[in-house]
């Protein structure tokens, strides 16, 4: 999709919007036109199951001290970029700003894809990967270098349950999704010799990187859509768009409340019923907010079900069922502890929420048929107010 669709100013309803996981619950235009999920979308296929609903709703009634800003409206975009539907909900004193901000922010996604995408061979993150072994470090840009560091920084705070090496298994179970065939131990070994984070080196003085071990590859899914969705809103600040939602198919990122609200309602998605309507409810302004699950990809090999998340330790599908909800200040930091605490399991997985600044997270877990909730003490500075 290469234009806008639906720029109006309508009365707006509630409506299920369904992206790359969960449903997304919000209030668009009445006529928006949605299109079907795409499951295959680059980004997603390690952490595509964000199970939260974002409710862009005004979470308050009171309108005082709305005179000194000027009158804004309300304006909603969505683009297909790194293989799913990223929507823009923002307010504007008129179309035209509104365009020309999404038209930037937009285009600054495009970039980011066009650096990190492990799907598209000319982009920069693939060439790094085609370097592996060769015994040479590569110069990174500004972009690319930020988010390695950045993921480096969290494998080695999780014990490696976050590991961008992990890309050598993420294409075996990419392979089993579609055959439904377990992965030979011969090639889970072959896969294994080329995954693991410290076999990813960058130096911070020449901001380069080398890929030690042959055969690695990289693979940006549980963070480079985080990082996308806050480089939009930089975009939309900077364009004086203060006031925006960005979706990123269930990585969420929002910025200044809804005029007259405190912040945006943000409900998250039921476990055993990720369709349904949610119970508990966020409230959130300049903040992000994202969940990994596997309601809508795994498979089932032998009777025993493997989610997409995989394991950087063991390569294999996690087999526990749950949801893991991570508020955090920023999208890049949400997305990638949400895949690190769901590897890592709710005591060692809370025990890193609480060790990082600004995060919160709520666990749920189905447990022989029975839900076994765990939250982080921070979570209820973020639960909207019934």
């Amino acid at each position: 999709m290469n234009e806008f669709s639906d720029r109006r100013l309508e009365s707006v309803k509630f409506i299920m919007l369904f992206g790359l996981g969960f449903p997304l619950q919000v209030m668009w235009t009445s006529d928006m036109r949605i299109p079907p999920r795409n499951l295959a979308g680059p980004w997603r296929l390690r952490h595509s199951l964000a199970s939260v609903a974002a409710l862009a709703a005004l979470a308050g009634s009171s309108f005082a001290g709305l005179a000194a800003e000027p009158e804004l409206f309300r304006f909603q975009y969505e683009q297909v970029h790194m293989g799913q539907v990223v929507k823009l909900l923002l307010y504007a004193a008129d179309e035209p700003s509104a365009n020309l901000a999404a038209d930037g922010a937009y285009a600054r996604i495009a970039q980011i894809d066009g650096i990190m995408s492990d799907y598209k061979p000319e982009s920069e993150l693939s060439l790094l990967s085609q370097s592996a072994g060769i015994g040479r470090a590569l110069p990174l840009s500004d972009e690319l270098w930020f988010v390695l560091d950045r993921a480096q920084r969290l494998a080695a705070d999780s014990g490696g349950a976050f590991d961008v090496t992990v890309g050598p298994y993420v294409r075996l179970w990419r392979r089993a999704r579609r055959t439904r065939e377990f992965p030979t131990a011969d090639r889970l070994a072959e896969a294994r010799a080329a995954v693991g984070y410290k076999h990813l080196r960058l130096d911070a003085e020449k901001k380069t990187a080398e890929l030690l071990a042959a055969g690695m590859r990289l693979d940006l899914g549980g963070i480079a859509a985080g990082y996308a969705a806050d480089e939009a809103l930089t975009v939309l600040t900077a364009q004086g768009i203060t006031r925006a939602m960005i979706d990123a198919s269930g990585d969420i990122v929002v910025g200044d409340p809804p005029p007259g609200a405190e912040g945006w309602r943000i409900g998250i998605a039921p476990l055993t019923d990720p369709k349904g309507p949610p119970s508990r409810f966020l409230l959130l302004k300049s903040a992000s907010v994202t969940t990994s699950g596997d309601a809508f990809q795994h498979v089932e090999i032998g009777g025993k079900r493997y989610s997409h998340i995989v394991d950087p330790h063991t390569g294999l599908g996690l087999t526990d069922q749950s949801s893991v909800t991570v508020v955090a200040r920023d999208g890049t930091t949400a997305d990638s502890l949400a895949t690190a605490v769901s590897v890592l399991g709710p005591m060692r997985g809370l025990e890193l929420i609480e060790r990082t600044a600004g995060a919160a997270a709520l666990i749920v877990r189905n447990v022989d048929g029975e839900l076994e909730t765990r939250e982080s003490r921070r979570l209820n500075e973020f639960e909207a107010k019934p």
